[in-house]
């Protein structure tokens, strides 16, 4: 049986919500799940809840990461936190992936130093799933790399390829350059020269340069860029994304004639938020590293922890790692 780790004690609304959704997800799984973290006290919060006990398995780590703990240093020096502990036991293969809601970078420094990356791989990617006009994108890389170089851009849209096939069943997923226009000649050097790598191999879907206001339309189903320019464009979706319910709600609001209108077009609006709620679409996997690591939000509650749990599953039974590390054999 497939094991996942869990870091019980990252997160804003840790260890609480992760349990909850460790709970919920165990109930509809064929994974076992290993729950790492202050073992006296997971024990105490899990006895509020029925479940078959054979399916949780505890590991105790009696330290914690914060998201105010330099990454480095917090991954060197914190031996015991809860997410060294969990990488060391899928470097150790005691588990088939692991994941956290708690730092960023110190899961990135993590994954690499300790889990390592798969040969061949420069740098590792984080890589969420955007809501589009006609269904999802790959964003690849949103924040691990805010510095790179053309060959990385080259690699991630080849793991991203291998990400759409395998995990998401797009043959033949289109890739897309974010740029500022969509000319050849356009953008800085790192995209003049990664657009020149991307077009000259024939093995990917290059479509060419995507400018922002097109990542919405769905034109590509992979996005491509680096860590400064994906993590602006997530945060400002998922920005975005709450301010339009906001208005619409507040103009929904506004008169009687409003709330009939509200009151006939509420499925309709449903649909629209169910495209931005990100916690119905799980976490995001660093793709490059030779073991599962996924990323899920900081502010992760029962919902996002439970959804990123049954996708991880899902990545383990399509065997994600093992394709793209054949990818690059």
């Amino acid at each position: 049986m497939s094991k996942i780790a869990v870091d019980v004690m990252g997160g804003d609304h840790a260890p609480d919500e992760i349990i909850k959704g460790c709970v919920r997800a165990v109930k509809e799984m064929t994974c076992k799940l290993v729950l790492v973290g202050k073992e006296d006290l997971l024990r105490s919060k899990l006895s509020a809840y029925t479940y078959d006990e054979s399916t949780i398995e505890i590991i105790h780590a009696d330290e914690v990461i914060t998201m105010d703990d330099s990454p480095v240093t917090a991954i060197r020096q914190k031996k015991q936190s809860s997410m060294v502990v969990g990488l060391k036991l899928l470097k150790d293969k005691q588990v088939d992936a692991f994941i956290s809601a708690g730092s960023t970078g110190a899961l990135l420094t993590g994954a690499t130093l300790i889990v390592g990356r798969i040969p061949g791989i420069e740098r590792p990617a984080l890589a969420p799933i955007i809501p589009t006009k006609t269904g999802y994108s790959l964003l690849i890389d949103c924040g691990a790399n805010v510095d790179a170089k053309p060959s990385y851009l080259k690699q991630f849209a080849h793991m991203g390829t291998v990400y759409m096939e395998q995990c998401l069943g797009v043959q033949n997923p289109k890739v897309g350059l974010i740029n500022i226009g969509t000319e050849e000649e356009k953008g800085n050097q790192l995209t003049k020269e990664a657009f020149k790598l991307l077009s000259e191999d024939k093995t990917l879907n290059f479509y060419g340069n995507i400018e922002a206001r097109d990542i919405s339309e769905g034109k590509v189903d992979i996005l491509v860029c680096d860590g400064f320019v994906g993590n602006i464009v997530l945060k400002f979706m998922e920005g975005f994304g709450k301010w339009i319910l906001s208005m619409l709600k507040i103009e929904f609001m506004r008169n009687v004639k409003t709330k009939l209108a509200a009151l006939l077009l509420k499925k309709g609006v449903y649909r629209i938020k169910e495209q931005f709620n990100y916690s119905t679409k799980g976490g995001a996997p660093f793709l490059g590293v030779n073991g599962l690591v996924v990323k899920t939000h900081g502010s992760s509650k029962e919902q996002e922890i439970y959804s990123t749990i049954l996708q991880t599953q899902d990545f383990i039974n399509n065997q994600l790692v093992e394709k793209i590390a054949n990818n690059f054999n």
